[in-house]
């Protein structure tokens, strides 16, 4: 009977090893990256990727859900609530835009973000609600200097 219990967990410690290794680790690392750096995977005007979105959000996710994307866009509106610094994009429909939760280190930038202003956000799709949603994100000002 004792060699049983002892079978029977090891297997489910096995199991729950498994289990973190492929679902909890890879949701924890996908988010931090730095991606100033890094190369994007598609670069795409804002009005063009909520415009695929609203059409088919499932196709629209298998191409950019989890990718590094760059998105061309006018600020629509910026905030500071709950430790979150975020930026609004707009888009061409009146109930979606692109919500980009920007990282850390570029709080001196969009300090000086003004409404109606043109930025390049490059940040991890993570797909679509009411709204686009891209997190960690980093901010080029480049289209207005």
């Amino acid at each position: 009977m004792k060699h049983k219990n002892k079978l029977f967990l090891i297997i489910v410690i096995f199991l729950l090893l498994v289990n973190g290794y492929f679902y909890v680790i890879p949701y924890f690392k996908s988010t931090h990256k730095n991606l100033e750096l890094v190369a994007s995977d598609v670069s795409i005007n804002s009005n063009d990727l909520i415009n695929l979105y609203v059409e088919s959000e499932t196709e629209t996710n298998k191409l950019y859900s989890g990718k590094i994307i760059e998105v061309k866009g006018t600020v629509k509106e910026v905030t500071f609530l709950n430790n979150r610094n975020t930026v609004i994009l707009y888009g061409n429909h009146k109930t979606s835009g692109i919500i980009c939760d920007i990282h850390e280190s570029q709080i001196e930038k969009i300090k000086k973000l003004k409404k109606h202003q043109k930025v390049i956000v490059k940040g991890i799709c993570k797909g679509f609600l009411k709204d686009v949603v891209l997190l960690n994100c980093y901010i080029d000002l480049k289209l207005n200097e």
